[in-house]
């Protein structure tokens, strides 16, 4: 029982410690993700080649959930959700998907949305 329990305590401090190191991993923003009508689900935002990749803050996997291109994503206009957070929606590529974050990560991400090179978009064969 006392094993049981020593394994229990320290599996749920690898996840906390797991939490904390991407929260404070370089060029990683809070981010908070709705998926449909479900709930938000509070995680990290990191950018990488082209894509703003989510990882869920609680959680074993060390992978990205979910990988957001940036061609071809629409963000609408944003809104103000509780704690002093701003959600936008995205569209086009990726749809039914809501990002939350604050206002300084939020003007990060409209800069990486709009500092693509105009080279980036073009299907060449």
């Amino acid at each position: 029982m006392v094993a049981t329990v020593l394994i229990l305590v320290a599996f749920a401090a690898l996840i906390v410690l797991r939490g904390v190191t991407l929260a404070r991993a370089r060029g990683s923003v809070p981010c908070r993700l709705r998926v449909g009508d479900r709930g938000w689900q509070s995680g990290v935002a990191r950018y990488a080649d082209g894509e703003l990749h989510w990882i869920p803050l609680l959680g074993v996997r060390l992978r990205p959930r979910h990988a957001i291109a940036r061609r071809g994503l629409v963000v609408s206009a944003r809104r103000e959700i509780d704690g002093g957070l701003f959600a936008v929606d995205c569209g086009g590529t990726t749809r039914g998907i809501s990002l939350a974050m604050s206002a300084d990560a939020l003007t990060g991400f409209l800069a990486w949305l709009e500092s693509a090179p105009p080279s980036a978009y073009l299907d060449v064969a």
